[in-house]
């Protein structure tokens, strides 16, 4: 089976641009995404159980590998909410995966959220890492309107090997990320 159309990007360009760039020795040091993760709050699922089973469907769907339910960690009694309870679905991307994920991701979701003018570049931790809001999971072609009953949002956090939030953000900017104007 060949690699993903980004891997081999990522391997062809990506790589020795950044190379070149940050001048690193060894090819080694130069930063790569190493996973990624979505995560789908559904806080209406203290109420309407089914609502988890349908947003682990849905990442299910989305990602092509099976999602699976948070737990509450701790009782929150203003949320009506009990330590163990199902609060949401998520999935960890890896490998050819994540960049098939990736690139449906930058090439056909992303342009197809209203009045997008780019990505913020504010979701960066300090550690390299980024992530992503996602308002509407309908941006996925993959789910059907009609078989929608709420409109719910993800986060999408992009895992990266890199030191610092500016490797990590020419590392995504060299991938496709379409960041919004204006340098970090």
């Amino acid at each position: 089976m060949a690699n993903p159309r980004l891997k081999d990007k990522y391997l062809n360009e990506v790589s020795p641009a950044l190379k070149e760039k940050f001048e690193y020795t060894s090819v080694m040091q130069v930063p790569k995404i190493t996973k990624v993760v979505v995560n789908k709050g559904i806080g209406a699922a203290v109420a309407d159980k089914k609502l988890i089973d349908v947003g682990v469907e849905e990442l299910t769907t989305i990602t092509g590998q099976k999602a699976v339910q948070t737990i509450a960690k701790n009782s929150i009694s203003n949320f009506k909410l009990r330590e163990g309870m199902p609060i949401g679905a998520r999935v960890t991307l890896r490998g050819d995966r994540m960049y098939e994920f990736i690139d449906r991701l930058l090439n056909i979701a992303l342009p197809r959220v209203r009045d997008f003018r780019g990505v913020k570049d504010k979701g960066f931790d300090g550690r390299g890492n980024y992530t992503l809001g996602v308002k509407e999971q309908i941006i996925f072609p993959e789910i059907s309107i009609d078989k929608v009953n709420k409109i719910t949002g993800m986060d999408i956090t992009f895992v990266t090997t890199a030191n610092t939030d500016e490797e990590s953000y020419e590392l995504l900017k060299a991938m496709g990320m379409p960041f919004a104007s204006g340098k970090k």
